[in-house]
């Protein structure tokens, strides 16, 4: 698939992802989406991508949806949206959920609607100073999207996420921090270099396949009512990561005193159980 919205460039296994319609602030519209997609769709599927970076190109992370024909875009691409399609950005919300590969937020400038909401699922995000952010939704009659509602409390807590859902007002970098939106500020010269230095710390010194699993056990305990249904599945994926060849790699180069060499791909080697959360039987 020709991007023509954003730009995929992978270098040494570290992907970023950069929006790509400075011009319009990186305004969020269907084939945006569409290219998104198939973006993750195509890192999940490569074994060379280690970790993901998501930016905007220019002085913006992502401005909303692009209301540049007079309508939201969604409503145009589709007059009657299926159950649980309204608003095509929880289906790039659902599909960054899914990812076996960290997402890494570099968010370098104004985020709001759907620019604010399509980070949630993202495993890091970290803000330039000149971020700023809104769930500004009541303040263009509408409701929070993309899933945002289920992710934004489990983040901030309730009362914040409350406060900026229903004022719809808009709040700094700093405000996103002490609130945990953001787990750092940092200057907008030294953003990228940043999250590049956090990828290269995933790339360089863990399992892939590790990684792909702890992911989705911390996302997923979310919504468990109780602490046994994480002992159900970390018990299962423990024993299946101690028995294998990246299990064996991470004592053998403890022991060794020098940087692991972990072989396993997430591609292939996920346990016969994963993912669970499809039903699949605990055996």
């Amino acid at each position: 698939m020709e991007f023509e919205n954003i730009k995929y460039e992978l270098n040494d296994r570290v992907l970023m992802i950069t929006l790509n319609r400075p011009e319009k602030l990186n305004a969020f519209k269907g084939s945006m989406m569409d290219e998104l997609i198939e973006a993750f769709n195509q890192a999940d599927g490569d074994d060379e991508v280690r970790a993901v970076i998501v930016t905007g190109a220019g002085r913006a992370f992502c401005a909303g949806e692009d209301m540049s024909s007079g309508q939201f875009d969604f409503v145009s691409r589709s007059k009657e949206p299926r159950q649980g399609q309204r608003g095509g950005s929880g289906l790039l919300v659902l599909r960054i959920f899914d990812m076996k590969k960290p997402i890494i937020a570099a968010i370098n400038g104004p985020a709001v609607g759907v620019g604010i909401t399509m980070t949630l699922p993202m495993d890091v995000r970290i803000a330039s100073e000149n971020a700023k952010f809104g769930f500004v939704f009541t303040r263009r009659g509408l409701v929070p999207e993309a899933c945002s509602s289920w992710f934004l409390p489990r983040i901030v807590g309730i009362n914040r996420a409350m406060e900026w859902v229903i004022t719809g007002r808009v709040f700094s970098a700093q405000e996103a921090f002490e609130n945990g939106l953001v787990s750092r500020v940092v200057s907008q010269e030294k953003l990228l270099t940043t999250v590049q230095e956090l990828a290269r710390e995933i790339a360089d010194n863990t399992s892939a396949v590790s990684v792909a699993l702890s992911r989705q056990l911390l996302w997923r305990m979310l919504g468990a009512d109780h602490p046994i249904e994480a002992r159900k599945i970390d018990s299962k994926c423990t024993y299946y990561m101690a028995q294998s060849l990246d299990g064996s790699e991470g004592i053998a180069s403890f022991l060794e005193k020098r940087p692991p060499m972990f072989k396993m791909k997430p591609s292939k080697d996920m346990p016969n159980f994963y993912p669970w959360w499809e039903g699949r039987p605990l055996k």
